[in-house]
Parts: C-alpha cells; structure tokens; sequence
C-alpha cells in the first residue's frame, strides 16, 4: 500500500533546495519552549507542507529562521527519499527433498523416543 495515497511511482526530487521550496507552503509561527525572550518574539519556526506528497516538516530547534527553514528542507529531501525506497523482491525457494526428509525423520526419531516414556500397558 502507497502512503500519503501516492501510487507506487517514484517521488522525483529536485536537485536544488529552490525547486523544492517552489513544491512547498512555508508557514512560519513562534517556537514553544525553553528560549528565553528571543524565541518568545520571533517566529523563527518553520514548517513546510510538500504540495504532491502532502509530508509535513518543522523546524524550531534553531534561533534563526533561516537555519530551521534549511533544517526542513534536508528533514524533507530525506522523508521524499525515504518514500522511494523499495525493498528487495524476495525470491521464493523450495526445500530440497533431503533436507526435509531428514527434518522428518528426526521429528519420528523424537516421537518414539517420547513414547517410550509413557507407562507400560496391562498386556505388556
């Protein structure tokens, strides 16, 4: 199944960090938390909405907008390469006969040897 309702084409990503803010909505808002006066009155955090996929990134670690908005943009390019990643096919084997006639023969081997340990019968 595609996440974000994506098929299962391949997210082509831009090569430079303008082509895929032009794919984005910024929006900036002040950062919660400890900071101090500084982070309390600037909107120095950042978060960006990639138009095609529909991901979502923030930023609010740095002081500095600037700083947060290259932060999203490499948070971003990973999340998008993240999302190409196929993992390997897996290529069905068979069980050689041998391997599971020994595998049976030992599971008889174990039975036997289990009903050895039960009480003798009255006939016997």
């Amino acid at each position: 199944r595609a996440p974000y309702g994506l098929s299962m084409e391949r997210i082509e990503i831009p090569p430079t960090d303008e082509d895929l803010l032009a794919q984005c909505d910024m929006e900036t808002f002040r950062a919660s938390g400890a900071g101090g006066q500084h982070i309390n009155t600037t909107d120095s955090a950042v978060r960006l909405r990639h138009r095609p996929t529909g991901i979502t990134v923030t930023a609010r670690d740095e002081r500095s907008q600037h700083r947060n908005k290259a932060l999203c943009l490499q948070r971003l390019r990973s999340r998008l390469q993240a999302l190409n990643r196929r993992p390997k096919q897996r290529i069905a084997t068979k069980m050689p006969r041998g391997v599971r006639r020994r595998i049976l023969d030992s599971k008889s081997r174990r039975s036997r040897t289990k009903a050895l340990r039960g009480k003798p019968r009255r006939d016997e």
